[in-house]
Formats: structure tokens, C-alpha cells, sequence
């Protein structure tokens, strides 16, 4: 018997936001490892906000509003952290989370593209 969609589709989003806010939530991240975490740090931030356009992109079939969605909720982190001890809210994060959520688009959009060229010949 199948998973009901909301298990499959719609429950991954919600999860990987609560992780994210739980991350959030954490008063201090740094690993002492100085330039390497910050970059370190950086890159996780696209990749979760890449992944988080994936399973909205997944959930609503629309990649305008997932791209939306995974913006709008890197802002919400970044205000969650000025209220976090040890952390701040960060414009250049959500400018980061963006570029992520944006190259998972563009991947998205390519595939299709080939998708689409791949069933014209075909036929």
C-alpha cells in the first residue's frame, strides 16, 4: 500500500523547515575552524535552501512558488536569529539561501527543457 502524499510529498518540506529553524534556534554554530567554517557554513546555507526548493518544487508543481517559499522562509530564519543568543540576522544569508533556492530552478527548468526536446524527437 502506497504512502498517502502527505507522508511523501508534503510532510519533507515541513521537516527540513523544522530542522532548519532548529539549527537557527542554536546559539553558536562555529566549529573554530575560522575561513573554512564560514565558507563551510555558506555552502550549507544554499544547499539546504536549494533542497528546500526541490520539495516544495516536489509538493506544489510550480517552481515560481517554491523558489518564493524557500525565499520568503530564509528571511523568517534570519529574523528567527536576531532573537537567538550568539547569533544575528543576516541580509547576505538570505541573498545566499537565494542563490541556492535559484540554482536548483535553473536545474529544474534545464531538466525540463531536455525532457521536452527528448519527447518532441521522439514523436
Amino acid at each position: 500500500m502506497p504512502l498517502p502524499r502527505l507522508l511523501t510529498v508534503w510532510l519533507p518540506p515541513f521537516a527540513l523547515m523544522a530542522l532548519i529553524f532548529w539549527l537557527s534556534a542554536q546559539p553558536d554554530l562555529n566549529s573554530g575552524l575560522g575561513i573554512v567554517d564560514l565558507i563551510g557554513r555558506k555552502v550549507v546555507h544554499m544547499t539546504e535552501y536549494g533542497l528546500l526548493t526541490w520539495l516544495w518544487w516536489r509538493a506544489v508543481q510550480s517552481l515560481p512558488a517554491a523558489f518564493v517559499i524557500a525565499v520568503a522562509y530564509a528571511i523568517t530564519d534570519e529574523f528567527h536569529q536576531t532573537f537567538t543568543s550568539g547569533r544575528h540576522g543576516a541580509p547576505t544569508d538570505v541573498l545566499i539561501d537565494a542563490i541556492g533556492a535559484g540554482i536548483v530552478c535553473l536545474a529544474l527548468r534545464r531538466a525540463s527543457g531536455k525532457q521536452s526536446k527528448e519527447a518532441g524527437a521522439k514523436a
